[in-house]
């Protein structure tokens, strides 16, 4: 079956200006989802000691697994292509290499002394393929796993990287991101169908001012909880 041709070099969060090249290597970061996805893992990270080292290191690997590995995974390995034929030795190297990078500060700080990291790690490395390689007929590319893989275990893994534990105040946490992750997800898949058959562009004006206002909710909420625990509580 061929694979599906996609165009998403027109939405809103690719760069308007460059080449086509540098505009498609910046969207196919997904940024404005990475910065969520990256908050959620600093979340669970702040909610414990605030260790500066790791709440950066949670970052990174956030980053470096999501918004680089999976990503890239997602442009080659699913059903539809929506940045076009890419050359697929060039992006699995890229995205092998930040995986690995992420995996290897993930491994130094579970065998340091956060255990707690090696279950997390499993499923989000299961989650990051199933999902993005449509593995199993393409049964983990659905809503309950971006909520788990999004929503929940970013703010698990920060949790364990700090404290090697999950507390009362990181489930109340994951439950909120939980649900943002439902309300990006309910939000972001009808406003790309509409996109791609050329729907009611207020419709599509309105869905992308949600996706808009998450993203940005989501980064000031994450700032301004670090400011609160660092100046005001720890």
């Amino acid at each position: 079956m061929n694979s599906l041709q996609v165009d998403r070099t027109s939405e809103w969060f690719v760069p308007k200006f460059g080449s086509d090249r540098f505009r498609k290597s910046v969207g196919i970061l997904f940024l404005p989802y990475t910065a969520i996805v990256t908050c959620f893992a600093a979340l669970g990270a702040i909610s414990g000691p605030m260790d500066i080292e790791r709440i950066a290191a949670i970052c990174i690997i956030y980053f470096l697994a999501l918004g680089i590995s999976a990503h890239l995974l997602d442009a080659v390995g699913g059903k539809t292509k929506p940045w076009g034929n890419l050359p697929k030795r060039k992006v699995w190297s890229i995205a092998l290499g930040a995986l690995g990078i992420s995996f290897a500060i993930g491994i130094y700080y579970a065998f340091l002394d956060s255990p707690l990291l090696f279950p997390i790690g499993i499923l989000e490395g299961f989650f990051l393929f199933a999902y993005n390689l449509e593995w199993f007929g393409g049964k983990f590319h659905n809503k309950a796993s971006t909520i788990i893989s999004w929503g929940v275990l970013p703010v698990f893994a920060g949790s364990a990287i700090q404290t090697n534990s999950i507390s009362y105040e990181t489930i109340m946490i994951a439950a909120i991101t939980a649900l943002i992750t439902f309300a990006l997800i309910s939000t972001s898949r009808p406003y790309k169908l509409l996109k791609l058959n050329n729907g009611d562009i207020n419709l599509i004006k309105r869905k992308e001012l949600v996706l808009k206002m998450l993203s940005l909710g989501v980064v000031l909420g994450t700032i301004s909880y670090f400011i609160l625990k660092f100046y005001f509580i720890s």
